[in-house]
């Protein structure tokens, strides 16, 4: 199972993030755990200095920018 972290305020490219990384999993039936972190105070814990931030299975992925649709389902994948 995939542990998915999507770090963010709130802003619309955190949602956006967090919209892509869910039709990505809903498209490949992937088992996946995902939690939206928008606490800053944990965002440093983490790693994250930008948002939004992407972390799967402990590994930060993305931050500071939204990865393309073909790019994160490529990682996800590939960690699958």
């Amino acid at each position: 199972m995939l542990e998915i972290k999507v770090l963010g305020p709130g802003c619309a490219n955190c949602i956006k993030l967090e919209n892509l990384v869910r039709e990505i999993v809903t498209e490949n039936n992937f088992s996946a755990n995902i939690e939206k972190i928008t606490d800053r105070e944990k965002f440093l814990d983490f790693g994250i200095m930008l948002t939004p931030g992407l972390i799967v299975n402990g590994k930060i992925l993305s931050s500071g920018k939204i990865p393309t649709k073909s790019t994160l389902e490529h990682w996800l994948k590939e960690i699958n």
